[in-house]
C-alpha cells in the first residue's frame, strides 16, 4: 500500500554536492579556453603603444611640421628675391606724432579711382590764368542790413525757420527772387548784420585776405580732433592756406587735452581761427558757415576745398584742383552719395536715424514736392545726392550764388544739407559744369576718421 502512494506522488528533491559526495558521484566540471601566450604579448605591445602616443603626441606633430617649415624654408632661399618700386614719402611728413593730430601713416592704402599728376610735374603746377566767367551771372550782391530794413521775428517763427541777425530774415518771396538768374543776383548770405556774430579777430581777418588758395575745415562744440592734413608738396605748401576754424569750446577742450595753439597760430600745418559769438544754437548749423560761405570769409580765394572734421586730407590739394576741377572743365566737385539716388528715400533715412524730427523733414519735403522736384534727380546722368562731406570749387559768381542758396535751405528747413543740395542744383538750371565724382574717388581724397565725440551745443 505504501509503495503505490510513493510511485503515484513521486516529489523531486534537489540533490546536494555533498550529497553528490555521499551518493559516490562527482559532478563535470567546465574546463576554461587558456589563452596562448602570443595573443597575450600581442595586447600588452598595444597598450604600451597608447601609453606613449597619449604621453608624446605633441612631438609627434612638431616633428613634421618642422620639415615641412625647413623645406619651404630652403625653397625661398633658392628663389630670386623680386625689386619692389616704392613711392617717394610725401615731403610734409611729419618726423614725430604730436599727440593725436598726425597719427595715420601717410602711406595709407590708395582705392585708385583719383588719378593724380606724377609728383615731378607738382613741383610746376601753378593756378590757371585769371578770366572772365562765361556765365550769365556776372555779379552776386549780398543783401544786408543796409538794403533791407530788419524785422523781428516772432519765437514760433525763430524757433522753425532760425533766421537771425546774421542770416536775415529771408521771405518767401525773396526766396523765389533768389533762384532768378541776372546778370547781378541779389541773395541773403549770411553777415547780414554786423551785430550778428561770427566774431573774427582782426589778425586771423588780415591773414584770410592773403589766400588765393585755402583748405578749410571746423570742429565746433569740441566734438572732434584736428588732423594734419599728409600729401602735399612743396610748391602747394608755399601756395595754399590750410584754416581750421574752432569756437571756445574746442579750444577749451584742445587745451584741456594737452594741445594748444602756437604763438604764431598755428598747430602744425592748421592756421587755427577761434570763432566767438556763433549765430545758432545748433552747432551743426554753425558748421555750415565755414563750410558755404567760405567765398565770404576768404574774400580774395580762387579756389577751395572744404574737408569734414570727421576726415583727414592726404592729397596734394594743387593736384586735386587739377584732377577733380580743371581737367574736366568744372567749377564744382563734390562726392555722390554712397547708398541712396532719392531725396525722398534720403529723407527716411535721416528721419530713421534721428537726425531730424519727422516734422521739420516733412515741412521741407512738402515745399519740395509742391515745387515739383523729382523723386529721383539725376545730374548729367550722376546722383544729384550729395555725400558733400568733401567739396571742391572755384570761387565764381555762380558758385558763389549756389552756395548762398543752399544756405539759405539748411538755415530755413533742416542742417541736413544732403536733403536741400539736390534742389538748389536743380532750381539753379544754370550751373552745368559740376563733377559729382564716385564714393571711391573721396575715399582717395581723405582718411575718414568718424566722430569722435558728441558736439556741446550753445
Amino acid at each position: 500500500m505504501s509503495s503505490s502512494y510513493f510511485d503515484n506522488k513521486s516529489v523531486s528533491i534537489p540533490i546536494s554536492e555533498d550529497d553528490d559526495a555521499v551518493a559516490g558521484r562527482t559532478r563535470p566540471r567546465v574546463r576554461r579556453k587558456r589563452k596562448k601566450p602570443g595573443f597575450r604579448a600581442n595586447e600588452e605591445l598595444t597598450w604600451r603603444f597608447f601609453r606613449l602616443l597619449k604621453r608624446w603626441w605633441p612631438v609627434f606633430l612638431f616633428l613634421p611640421a618642422a620639415g615641412l617649415l625647413i623645406l619651404e624654408a630652403s625653397r625661398i632661399d633658392r628663389k630670386p628675391v623680386p625689386v619692389v618700386k616704392t613711392e617717394p614719402v610725401p615731403l610734409n611728413t611729419e618726423e614725430k606724432s604730436v599727440g593725436n593730430l598726425n597719427r595715420l601713416d601717410p602711406t595709407t592704402r590708395v582705392v585708385g579711382c583719383l588719378k593724380l599728376l606724377p609728383h615731378e610735374e607738382l613741383q610746376h603746377l601753378d593756378l590757371p590764368v585769371g578770366k572772365e566767367p562765361s556765365s550769365p551771372i556776372k555779379t552776386v550782391v549780398y543783401i544786408s542790413e543796409s538794403h533791407t530794413p530788419y524785422v523781428p521775428l516772432s519765437r514760433q517763427q525763430t524757433q522753425a525757420t532760425r533766421f537771425n541777425r546774421f542770416t536775415g530774415n529771408q521771405s518767401l518771396e525773396q526766396r523765389e527772387q533768389s533762384f532768378e538768374v541776372s546778370e547781378t543776383a541779389e541773395v541773403h548770405c549770411g553777415f547780414y548784420s554786423e551785430n550778428g556774430g561770427f566774431k573774427i579777430s582782426d589778425e586771423d581777418k588780415n591773414y584770410m585776405q592773403t589766400c588765393d588758395v585755402v583748405v578749410s575745415t571746423c570742429a565746433f562744440g569740441g566734438g572732434d580732433d584736428l588732423y594734419q592734413p599728409i600729401g602735399m608738396s612743396e610748391s602747394s605748401l608755399r601756395k595754399v592756406c590750410y584754416v581750421a576754424f574752432w569756437d571756445e569750446i574746442t579750444l577749451a577742450a584742445q587745451e584741456a587735452a594737452g594741445t594748444r595753439i602756437g604763438g604764431d597760430r598755428f598747430i602744425g600745418k592748421w592756421r587755427v581761427v577761434v570763432v566767438r559769438d556763433l549765430p545758432f544754437r545748433d552747432q551743426r548749423l554753425n558748421g555750415k558757415v565755414p563750410k558755404m560761405l567760405g567765398h565770404r570769409l576768404f574774400p580774395r580765394a580762387r579756389y577751395s576745398i572744404w574737408v569734414d572734421s570727421k576726415s583727414q586730407f592726404r592729397r596734394d590739394p594743387l593736384a586735386v584742383l587739377e584732377a577733380l576741377l580743371w581737367r574736366t572743365k568744372s567749377v564744382l566737385a563734390i562726392s555722390q552719395h554712397g547708398a541712396r539716388s532719392s531725396v525722398y528715400d534720403e529723407a527716411k533715412a535721416v528721419v530713421k536715424k534721428n537726425k531730424a524730427t519727422p516734422e521739420e523733414v516733412e515741412v521741407q519735403l512738402s515745399q519740395y514736392h509742391r515745387d515739383g522736384l523729382p523723386e529721383d534727380k539725376r545730374f548729367n546722368g550722376n546722383k544729384a545726392l550729395a555725400e558733400a562731406s568733401v567739396i571742391v570749387r572755384e570761387h565764381t559768381p555762380l558758385t558763389n550764388l549756389l552756395m548762398c542758396l543752399w544756405f539759405n535751405e539748411v538755415v530755413r528747413f533742416t542742417s541736413r544739407d544732403q536733403l536741400s543740395f539736390p534742389y538748389v542744383l536743380w532750381r539753379l538750371k544754370v550751373l552745368k559744369n559740376i563733377n559729382m565724382f564716385p564714393v571711391c574717388t573721396r575715399k582717395d581724397l581723405v582718411n575718414s576718421m568718424g566722430h569722435l565725440r558728441k558736439a556741446k551745443p550753445l
